[in-house]
Protein backbone atom coordinates (compact mmCIF):
# COMPACT_ATOMS: atom_id res chain seq x y z
CA UNK A 1 0.00 0.00 0.00
CA UNK A 2 2.53 2.53 0.16
CA UNK A 3 4.57 1.43 -3.21
CA UNK A 4 3.03 3.02 -6.25
CA UNK A 5 4.68 0.83 -8.58
CA UNK A 6 3.84 -2.22 -6.67
CA UNK A 7 -0.16 -1.28 -6.12
CA UNK A 8 -0.09 -0.36 -9.90
CA UNK A 9 1.24 -3.37 -10.70
CA UNK A 10 -1.45 -5.47 -8.13
CA UNK A 11 -3.90 -3.47 -10.80
CA UNK A 12 -2.66 -4.57 -14.09
CA UNK A 13 -2.53 -7.99 -12.39
CA UNK A 14 -6.19 -7.68 -11.62
CA UNK A 15 -7.18 -6.04 -15.14
CA UNK A 16 -5.27 -8.75 -17.12
CA UNK A 17 -6.95 -11.55 -15.22
CA UNK A 18 -10.25 -10.74 -14.10
CA UNK A 19 -11.14 -7.35 -15.87
CA UNK A 20 -13.34 -5.68 -13.24
CA UNK A 21 -13.43 -5.81 -9.91
CA UNK A 22 -16.98 -5.42 -8.19
CA UNK A 23 -15.64 -4.66 -4.25
CA UNK A 24 -12.13 -3.26 -3.44
CA UNK A 25 -11.80 -3.38 0.98
CA UNK A 26 -9.47 -0.88 1.66
CA UNK A 27 -7.78 -2.94 5.17
CA UNK A 28 -4.87 -1.27 6.04
CA UNK A 29 -3.72 -0.62 9.52
CA UNK A 30 -0.75 0.01 11.18
CA UNK A 31 -0.68 0.90 14.94
CA UNK A 32 2.98 3.05 14.69
CA UNK A 33 4.67 4.46 17.41
CA UNK A 34 3.12 3.93 21.15
CA UNK A 35 4.32 5.85 24.45
CA UNK A 36 4.53 9.27 25.63
CA UNK A 37 4.03 11.95 22.51
CA UNK A 38 6.47 14.42 23.41
CA UNK A 39 8.67 11.05 21.86
CA UNK A 40 6.86 10.96 18.53
CA UNK A 41 8.48 12.91 15.19
CA UNK A 42 6.83 13.60 12.23
CA UNK A 43 8.84 10.68 10.88
CA UNK A 44 6.19 8.16 13.11
CA UNK A 45 3.02 10.31 12.14
CA UNK A 46 4.14 10.07 8.29
CA UNK A 47 4.47 6.44 8.49
CA UNK A 48 1.33 5.85 9.71
CA UNK A 49 -0.42 7.91 7.75
CA UNK A 50 1.10 6.53 4.66
CA UNK A 51 -0.11 2.97 5.27
CA UNK A 52 -3.26 4.28 7.03
CA UNK A 53 -4.67 6.94 4.95
CA UNK A 54 -2.52 7.55 1.88
CA UNK A 55 -2.33 4.07 1.21
CA UNK A 56 -5.93 4.07 0.73
CA UNK A 57 -6.02 6.74 -1.76
CA UNK A 58 -3.17 4.88 -3.62
CA UNK A 59 -5.05 1.73 -3.99
CA UNK A 60 -8.31 2.76 -4.80
CA UNK A 61 -7.46 5.96 -7.00
CA UNK A 62 -5.27 2.09 -9.01
CA UNK A 63 -8.56 0.27 -8.53
CA UNK A 64 -11.34 2.69 -9.72
CA UNK A 65 -11.57 1.99 -13.43
CA UNK A 66 -11.83 -1.75 -13.05
CA UNK A 67 -14.67 -0.88 -10.26
CA UNK A 68 -16.55 1.10 -12.41
CA UNK A 69 -16.86 -1.50 -14.93
CA UNK A 70 -19.00 -3.17 -12.25
CA UNK A 71 -22.95 -2.94 -12.54
CA UNK A 72 -22.48 -2.12 -8.49
CA UNK A 73 -19.16 -0.81 -7.73
CA UNK A 74 -18.47 -0.88 -4.26
CA UNK A 75 -15.67 0.21 -1.82
CA UNK A 76 -14.96 -0.43 2.10
CA UNK A 77 -12.64 1.05 4.05
CA UNK A 78 -11.75 -0.32 7.23
CA UNK A 79 -11.88 2.02 9.84
CA UNK A 80 -12.15 1.53 13.44
CA UNK A 81 -14.29 2.85 16.26
CA UNK A 82 -10.67 4.35 17.30
CA UNK A 83 -11.35 7.28 14.96
CA UNK A 84 -14.84 8.46 16.39
CA UNK A 85 -14.76 11.32 18.21
CA UNK A 86 -18.22 10.34 19.36
CA UNK A 87 -16.86 7.01 20.72
CA UNK A 88 -13.54 7.89 22.31
CA UNK A 89 -14.53 10.24 24.68
CA UNK A 90 -17.75 8.08 25.84
CA UNK A 91 -16.63 6.42 29.40
CA UNK A 92 -19.16 3.27 27.96
CA UNK A 93 -17.21 2.53 25.02
CA UNK A 94 -14.22 0.31 25.16
CA UNK A 95 -12.41 3.32 22.56
CA UNK A 96 -12.08 5.73 25.61
CA UNK A 97 -9.84 3.55 27.40
CA UNK A 98 -6.98 3.71 25.02
CA UNK A 99 -4.58 6.70 24.08
CA UNK A 100 -3.20 5.77 20.40
CA UNK A 101 -2.98 9.59 19.11
CA UNK A 102 -0.92 8.17 15.81
CA UNK A 103 -3.90 5.01 14.93
CA UNK A 104 -6.96 7.09 16.04
CA UNK A 105 -5.68 10.62 14.30
CA UNK A 106 -5.26 7.90 11.01
CA UNK A 107 -8.53 6.46 11.24
CA UNK A 108 -10.13 9.43 11.62
CA UNK A 109 -8.74 10.54 8.62
CA UNK A 110 -10.44 7.45 7.07
CA UNK A 111 -13.75 8.20 8.13
CA UNK A 112 -13.57 11.52 6.88
CA UNK A 113 -12.14 10.40 3.31
CA UNK A 114 -14.93 7.73 3.39
CA UNK A 115 -17.09 10.55 3.43
CA UNK A 116 -15.83 12.80 0.81
CA UNK A 117 -15.00 10.12 -1.34
CA UNK A 118 -19.18 8.91 -1.38
CA UNK A 119 -19.81 12.35 -2.06
CA UNK A 120 -17.55 12.75 -5.47
CA UNK A 121 -18.20 9.26 -6.31
CA UNK A 122 -21.77 9.48 -7.29
CA UNK A 123 -21.05 5.87 -9.52
CA UNK A 124 -19.61 4.03 -6.36
CA UNK A 125 -21.15 3.36 -3.08
CA UNK A 126 -18.40 4.11 -0.74
CA UNK A 127 -19.13 3.66 2.90
CA UNK A 128 -16.40 2.92 6.49
CA UNK A 129 -16.86 -0.62 8.72
CA UNK A 130 -15.29 -0.51 12.07
CA UNK A 131 -14.95 -4.58 13.11
CA UNK A 132 -14.88 -3.79 16.60
CA UNK A 133 -11.50 -4.71 18.75
CA UNK A 134 -10.91 -8.25 17.32
CA UNK A 135 -8.86 -10.67 18.65
CA UNK A 136 -5.54 -11.05 16.14
CA UNK A 137 -2.09 -10.05 16.58
CA UNK A 138 -2.93 -6.59 16.30
CA UNK A 139 -4.71 -6.28 19.59
CA UNK A 140 -3.01 -9.04 21.04
CA UNK A 141 -5.26 -12.05 21.04
CA UNK A 142 -7.66 -9.29 22.78
CA UNK A 143 -11.58 -9.15 21.46
CA UNK A 144 -14.32 -10.56 19.63
CA UNK A 145 -13.59 -13.39 17.37
CA UNK A 146 -12.52 -12.57 13.71
CA UNK A 147 -16.21 -13.71 12.27
CA UNK A 148 -17.96 -11.28 14.17
CA UNK A 149 -15.40 -8.32 13.51
CA UNK A 150 -15.87 -9.33 9.23
CA UNK A 151 -19.55 -9.16 10.12
CA UNK A 152 -19.58 -5.14 9.07
CA UNK A 153 -17.25 -5.79 6.24
CA UNK A 154 -19.18 -8.42 4.69
CA UNK A 155 -22.46 -6.32 5.17
CA UNK A 156 -21.07 -2.88 3.13
CA UNK A 157 -19.51 -5.13 0.51
CA UNK A 158 -22.75 -7.03 -0.01
CA UNK A 159 -25.36 -4.16 -0.36
CA UNK A 160 -27.25 -3.61 -3.61
CA UNK A 161 -27.63 -0.61 -5.96
CA UNK A 162 -29.98 1.18 -3.84
CA UNK A 163 -27.55 0.42 -0.57
CA UNK A 164 -25.94 3.30 1.46
CA UNK A 165 -23.13 5.32 0.64
CA UNK A 166 -20.91 7.49 2.61
CA UNK A 167 -21.83 5.74 6.44
CA UNK A 168 -19.50 4.54 8.76
CA UNK A 169 -21.10 1.19 10.42
CA UNK A 170 -20.06 -1.41 12.79
CA UNK A 171 -22.21 -5.23 13.21
CA UNK A 172 -24.58 -3.16 15.44
CA UNK A 173 -25.12 -0.25 12.90
CA UNK A 174 -24.53 2.76 12.46
CA UNK A 175 -21.73 4.45 14.38
CA UNK A 176 -21.14 8.09 15.17
CA UNK A 177 -18.51 9.72 13.47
Amino acid sequence: MTDDASVQAAAADVAAHEGSIDVLVNNAGVLGKVGPVEEYTAADVSAVLDVNVVGIVRVTHAFLPLLRKSANPVIVNVSSGMGSFGMTQDPARIESQYALPLYCASKAAVTMLTTQYAKELKDVKVNAADPGQTATDFTGGLGHSVADGAESIVTLATIGPDGPTGQFIDRSGNLPW
